[in-house]
């Protein structure tokens, strides 16, 4: 089940009573941690309303292939490339038909002619409908297409009658979907990613921080999900976009990322890496309105702030913890001592005294290291040095 982790499932409904499946369907997708839009059929609102299944889903439900408020952003084509599999489900013995023969003639049919993702189907009809020969033909022609079928099972059915048609049960369906997806890197696992700077106020209009833009945090964030992972970034204030598939929390000052980290923790996380360049101190008072050029000189009395990777790493629920460093002499040295004084299971280390990599930069290089070993990021994209540490992390998680 851990391979629908942050898959999205394009759920197609036909008409059929078996209809009423489906919502049970959604609900056990999403407790998979799958994401679920759904698509009904006209036969299929006769039997259980899109309300209900909005309401299952949390979004709007898909009926009409011209809708003008959807079409007017290409609605249907932007669902087909949404989705990692249009599972349909129940599927009529009139949808197989359409489906064998190419047919776009409503939004569900059209939609598997557009998706370039894997479709399966969950057929649902009378035993003798699903006996007969157009049925059986309809299906070769399905299979020769590469769509998947799950079922049908067999047993009593809804008219009487007792034989092969019965659609799978919602668990069953959902371990044959399950199976489309190959095992990556971190499937079904929590990352939990810091990125970015932190802020520190001293009045309203001025604050403390430092250069950091958040990309390699935001570019481990897109290869973590990509590698399978559920992702929560824990983001300073940074004008990046948000990558597919991951949960963001937007946090300003320190204190405000130690909380939110200590509470992903809380909750259960299996992996932590902390890229964000979190401030050292704080004010350890925050003027009520903007401080008047009145003075030649300022006094700031500051604080200090929560270590954050260290308090994760210390937590009684642990994850792997990776800390990062970015120093600008003694690279390897200092990062070396980090390791061992904050208990850590891996640190990454780079120097930020040139232009060309680090702070704001697109590229980026790295000396990761951990106990008894370590390796060298020659200078790339933070792109690709994101996705390096991640199968790295994976790796050294998984010994």
């Amino acid at each position: 089940m851990h391979r629908l982790v942050n898959k999205r499932i394009l759920l197609g409904v036909t008409g059929g009573i078996a209809a009423y499946k489906a919502a049970d369907l959604v609900r056990r997708l999403q407790d998979v941690g799958a994401q679920v839009r759904v698509v009904m059929t006209q036969g299929a609102c006769e039997f259980i309303t899109p309300l209900t299944m909005q309401a299952l889903s949390g979004h709007p439900v898909h009926t009409t292939l011209l809708d003008p408020t959807a079409e007017a952003a290409m609605g249907h084509i932007e669902l087909a490339r949404w989705a990692d599999l249009v599972l349909i489900a129940p599927a009529s013995a009139n949808f197989m038909a359409r489906l064998a023969h190419g047919h776009g003639n409503d939004l569900l049919a059209t939609l598997c002619l557009a998706t370039g993702a894997p479709i399966a189907i969950a057929p649902a009809m009378n035993q003798q409908m699903w006996a007969d020969t157009s049925t059986q033909k309809n299906l070769l022609i399905l299979q020769e297409k590469g769509i998947k079928v799950f079922g049908p099972g067999s047993g009593s059915q809804a008219c009487g009658e007792v034989g092969s048609g019965r659609m799978l049960e919602p668990l069953e369906i959902i371990q044959h979907a399950a199976e489309v997806f190959d095992y990556q890197l971190l499937t079904g696992k929590h990352v939990v990613i810091t990125a970015g700077p932190t802020r520190e106020a001293i009045d309203p209009v001025r604050y403390i921080t430092n250069k950091s833009s958040g990309k390699m945090g935001f570019a481990l964030a897109e290869a973590a999900a990509e590698a399978g992972a559920r992702v929560t970034l824990i983001a300073g204030p940074v004008n990046l976009p948000t990558p597919s598939r991951v949960d963001r929390v937007d946090v300003s000052r320190a204190v405000d990322m130690f909380e939110a980290c200590m509470k992903t923790v809380e909750e259960g996380c299996d992996v932590f890496i902390a890229t964000a360049a979190v401030a050292d101190y704080r004010p350890t008072v925050t003027a009520d309105h903007k401080i008047k050029k009145s003075t030649e000189e300022i006094h700031l009395t500051l604080v200090k702030n929560p270590d954050i990777v260290a308090s994760v790493a210390e937590h009684n629920k642990r994850p792997f913890t990776v800390g990062f460093a970015a120093e600008t002499r003694d690279v390897v040295a200092y990062a070396q001592a980090k390791l061992v004084n904050k208990k850590l299971d891996m640190i990454a280390t780079n120097d930020v005294s040139g232009s060309n990599v680090g702070f704001n930069s697109d590229n980026n290089a790295l000396t990761v290291i951990w106990p008894g070993g370590h390796k060298v990021l020659p200078l790339a994209s933070k792109a690709q040095i994101a996705k390096q540490l991640i199968e790295l992390i994976a790796i050294r998680y998984k010994d």
